[in-house]
């Protein structure tokens, strides 16, 4: 694979352009057709490992174990991640999935929001299981989870990112 260092100037004036002719205002803006992200699904290579991960880790309660609907004798599965928003996974057994993989149109990383008053504790919790992980601006926490997806606890608000308002 050969790769370019694109120019930076270059870069930076096509934003500016989409910028302009994209962003509005606050007060200008439409208000959204959708009233939050219901649920983000993963894959998962061992339910268990999963769970105990998610819910005795990170602190992200099992809500549901069901069968996937779409592939007898898969699990679809969920957890809750605050504010009425779900994390839910489906395992495929019999079904050979490769090993997660960031590639165009998949996942790069999913940025969790958590109360500030526990983002310390779960930076400790990382440690305490033996989960690589690095930390970002006092605020953010980057892992992988047991099959190699980048999870990120952010404890800045809902709609800031860094001290700057992106919502």
């Amino acid at each position: 694979m050969t790769t370019t260092t694109p120019d930076p100037a270059a870069l930076e004036a096509e934003r500016a352009r989409i910028r302009t002719e994209y962003l509005k205002p606050v007060g200008e803006r439409p208000q959204s057709t959708a009233r939050g992200l219901h649920h983000t699904a993963l894959i998962s290579s061992d339910v268990e490992r999963t769970v105990r991960f998610y819910q005795d880790v990170l602190g992200f309660p099992l809500t549901e174990l069901i069968e996937n609907r779409d592939y007898p004798g898969s699990s679809h599965f969920f957890f809750d991640i605050g504010n009425g928003n779900l994390l839910a996974f489906f395992d495929f057994p019999g079904l050979d999935v490769s090993a997660y993989a960031e590639v165009l149109g998949g996942l790069h990383h999913m940025a969790i929001s958590v109360d500030p008053d526990r983002w310390n504790d779960l930076v400790q919790r990382l440690t305490d299981a033996g989960v690589p992980h690095e930390v970002h601006s006092g605020v953010s926490v980057y892992f992988r989870d047991p099959d190699g997806a980048r999870i990120e606890l952010i404890a800045d608000p809902l709609g800031e990112m860094y001290g700057h308002q992106v919502l």
